[in-house]
């Protein structure tokens, strides 16, 4: 598995250009969708990234040292009880979703003898996180008896940018700008990947891109203008030829329709390369593609290669699992899933290599 820490740098800078003037944060949640948080953080912040979210408090304290001081690390999921003291004392800031989160991280703030930062999170129709409408005037009347906490920024999530014609959209949007006027002057923060690409009114002070940094589309409907930053290749196990009939895989699944080469590689949906994708995914050798036949196993899959030279693939030969011929959406596509489950799902056997 290949990371290409320039390219993830120059869709940061592309981001960067679209948003401004807001700042952008990277989303680095779940080991940086799999390539490696530490790394990529690394490699943002020598881009001028200073903004970095994450899902669990646990996340945002295995980080926390590997980032300098100046920078603002987020814990999207708030604090479950008792995270809030290491917390506190790491500089990491909570993403409020709830009265008692709120109010137990006040009372930290008064043990700290310091205000503690806090992002306030409300719910503009997904669902999901943060204060529900009905709650607003509450927690603005706890603002209010809070000196001991900064608010830095008020923030929702969208559910449905990646399809932009949506009317849900405009909905959140027309929400979000109630919050804001609500508790202003905080700035707000709203825009993900795709509500990147919705235009200024949904960037507010802070985008905070996820997928796009990553090189995934953050748009189905319109061309990707990131550019790939994950590459992946598996090794071929095996090569053999069988004749008519035989049968290929668990249950047999796949029977032969006449003589066949195939070759088993060295993965399977143990290492995120998912069972759904039997007999219907594909990798490529050369630019050609292999299918993939009968059931993808734990640690392995059959492909046929039937078309290939007899001396194409050898043993070792690395087979394109992601890359020029197959975009991580394609792959996705194949497994009936979506790029997010694909990256984040990519299991820890496989050796990365930062360029």
């Amino acid at each position: 598995m290949t990371v290409d820490l320039t390219a993830l740098r120059r869709n940061f800078e592309r981001i960067a250009a679209l948003a401004n003037p807001a700042s952008v944060a990277a989303v680095v949640k779940a080991d940086a969708y799999g390539l490696g948080a530490i790394q990529v953080a690394g490699s943002l912040l020598d881009a001028g990234c200073r903004h970095f979210f994450v899902a669990q408090a646990e996340e945002a304290i295995a980080l926390r040292p590997h980032l300098p001081n100046d920078a603002q690390l987020f814990v999207l999921n708030g604090l479950l009880p008792g995270a809030e003291p290491a917390c506190a004392s790491a500089h990491i800031i909570p993403v409020i979703n709830s009265l008692c989160q709120l109010q137990r991280w006040r009372a930290r703030a008064r043990v700290e003898g310091r205000r503690l930062p806090a992002v306030l999170q409300f719910d503009t129709g997904m669902s999901r996180l943060g204060f529900a409408p009905a709650e607003r005037a509450v927690v603005r009347m706890e603002i209010a008896q809070s000196p001991e906490l900064e608010i830095l920024y008020v923030m929702s999530h969208l559910a449905s940018a990646d399809e932009p014609t949506k009317g849900q959209n405009a909905a959140q949007l027309a929400e979000m700008q109630m919050v804001t006027k609500e508790f202003a002057p905080v700035p707000f923060c709203f825009a993900n990947s795709a509500g990147l690409l919705m235009g200024k009114d949904y960037h507010g002070a802070l985008v905070r891109p996820g997928i796009a940094l990553y090189g995934g589309a953050p748009q189905a409907c319109v061309a990707n203008p990131m550019e790939p930053v994950v590459s992946l290749s598996i090794a071929v196990a095996q090569t053999r030829t069988v004749p008519c009939g035989t049968l290929v895989g668990y249950s047999g699944t796949h029977v032969t329709t006449g003589s066949t080469r195939f070759a088993t590689l060295c993965a399977g949906y143990a290492d995120g390369l998912p069972r759904s994708l039997s007999g219907r995914g594909a990798v490529y050798y050369r630019g050609q593609r292999l299918p993939i036949l009968g059931r993808v196993s734990m640690d392995s899959m059959t492909v046929d290669i039937s078309g290939l030279p007899d001396d194409a693939p050898g043993l070792g030969s690395l087979v394109e699992v992601i890359g020029p011929h197959q975009t991580i959406e394609a792959l996705a596509a194949d497994a009936g899933t979506i790029a997010y489950e694909i990256l984040t799902g990519l299991g820890c056997r496989f050796r990365r290599e930062y360029r």
